[in-house]
């Protein structure tokens, strides 16, 4: 589900990128859609820096990233494969094994990047 980024979401996306100046995707030229997409794809080197990156969120952050998943607003479809399983690690580390096999399920049946 295409959305535009909230106060929220730009305040996530720019805590965990401090460098994100824009809120254009450098492929498309449209804007993001979503916050985990750019982070993986814009912002991070790796996927070991992803994760450098998911630790500046704090729990309410995160919540509020998996309720948007699991409600479809957040998109993983762009994430690489790779970032996607740290990203699932990081939310059983912090918010329980249920939140990321409910995400995981979210993922599964997700087709698509929505940016």
């Amino acid at each position: 589900m295409a959305r535009i980024l909230s106060e929220r979401d730009v305040a996530i996306l720019k805590k965990s990128a401090p460098e994100c100046t824009g809120l254009f995707c450098a492929g498309s030229g449209g804007p993001y859609r979503s916050v985990l997409p750019p982070l993986a794809n814009h912002y991070a080197a790796d996927a070991e820096d992803f994760h450098v990156r998911l630790e500046r969120l704090d729990d309410d952050d995160l919540r509020y990233l998996t309720g948007l998943i699991l409600d479809g607003s957040e998109s993983l479809g762009c994430v690489p494969p790779e970032y996607v399983e740290v990203f699932l690690t990081f939310v059983d580390n912090r918010l329980g094994r249920d939140a990321a096999l409910a995400i995981l399920q979210s993922y599964e049946s997700e087709g698509g990047c929505a940016l």
